[in-house]
């Protein structure tokens, strides 16, 4: 396994910007954690969700409302994955641990797998990320080439078309292939996956169990196979749609930079908290509903440098963030308008879709 290592001997960037950050909530009052705000949400999203599934099941409706529904449930469960599971699986939903182990668990509700999801995520993806063979979440060679290290063939001339398709069935990619995939070879790319205890393998398979039984089976011989299968393509479709393309806005933009291991041990040239901000992009910071629908994930940039501080307090943090980036003439990448950066995203796959 390569190991890959930052040029921490600076760090006066991060200093700063946490003493600034630190400063901000003591002077404030604040927790790090979430307030009434976030937990509010989850009073709406949750208790939503299983209304539209209860709906589906036992109301007699039109095939269109059915199917229209159908969609709206994909939707709010991608909302409930940006809102609730994000932050609980950070450790930065509340201070207690039980009550972030707990909410961490609405994942295996939506599918996946909260253990696996946070070795990848919380581990590989905020450490390394954008670089070319550890991050996890651009390593979907050679079916897309999301950074110019990465193999090309022919059939990427289209990807920035074909992306959208791969898109939408990519949460049903990763319920029924990518986490067994990652479980049986215990391995993410070429590390190790961190050792599952006994607890760890039993909460894989009953959750994988428990979702065939309240997504397949009970709806099956309640609703009937066509109905069925219909509806769950369409939930699917829109909640991989939509957690796709708000992950992907972050990273594989114009503007966000990209790493490639280039021996055993490869030293990145930036210390880590630089790599951050120079990988990351925010998007629609100004738009109210957008922030509220993807769980502060539109300000990447402050995730990427304090993941442990719920999505909350990330529109008053990147005050601090820009300023700070600007005093030590760092980037701040960000875009607009989330149309803006949906633009800046399939312009960059086009570009990497052309032959090198």
């Amino acid at each position: 396994m390569a190991k890959v290592s930052f040029n921490n001997k600076n760090n006066q960037f991060f200093n700063t910007l946490k003493t600034n950050v630190d400063h901000y909530f003591s002077s404030n009052h604040l927790k790090k954690t979430g307030n009434f705000s976030l937990y509010a949400k989850t009073l709406v999203l949750v208790p939503g969700a299983i209304l539209i599934y209860l709906s589906l099941l036992f109301f007699p409706m039109a095939a269109g409302v059915q199917i229209l529904l159908s969609a709206t449930l994909g939707a709010v469960l991608a909302s409930i994955g940006f809102n609730v599971m994000h932050d609980a699986c950070h450790g930065s939903y509340s201070s207690k641990k039980w009550v972030n182990e707990a909410l961490g668990l609405s994942l295996n509700a939506l599918g996946g797998n909260a253990f696996i999801w946070k070795f990848k995520h919380n581990i590989l993806h905020h450490t390394y990320t954008n670089v070319d063979g550890m991050d996890d979440d651009i390593h979907k060679s050679p079916l897309m080439r999301q950074c110019r290290s990465q193999k090309w063939v022919p059939a990427h001339r289209f990807q920035h078309i074909y992306v959208v398709l791969m898109y939408a069935v990519s949460s049903f990619a990763w319920v029924f292939a990518m986490d067994f995939n990652k479980y049986f070879k215990q391995r993410i790319i070429d590390t190790p996956l961190q050792k599952m205890t006994w607890r760890d393998h039993f909460v894989f398979w009953l959750s994988k169990v428990l979702y065939a039984v309240f997504y397949i089976v009970i709806p099956v011989s309640i609703v009937g196979w066509g109905p069925w299968a219909i509806g769950f393509a369409v939930m699917h479709m829109v909640m991989g749609l939509t957690l796709a393309l708000v992950f992907q806005l972050a990273h594989v933009v114009e503007h966000a930079e990209f790493e490639k291991i280039s021996s055993e041990h490869t030293v990145i040239e930036n210390a880590w908290a630089e790599h951050q901000v120079r990988t990351t992009a925010n998007f629609a910071p100004g738009n109210i509903l957008v922030n509220w629908y993807v769980g502060g994930l539109n300000y990447q940039v402050e995730h990427h440098l304090f993941p442990k501080i719920s999505h909350v307090h990330y529109p008053a943090l990147s005050k601090i963030v820009q300023k700070t980036c600007e005093e030590y003439n760092l980037p701040y990448n960000t875009y607009p308008t989330m149309t803006a950066s949906m633009i800046s995203h399939f312009k960059m796959m086009r570009s990497l879709g052309q032959q090198p």
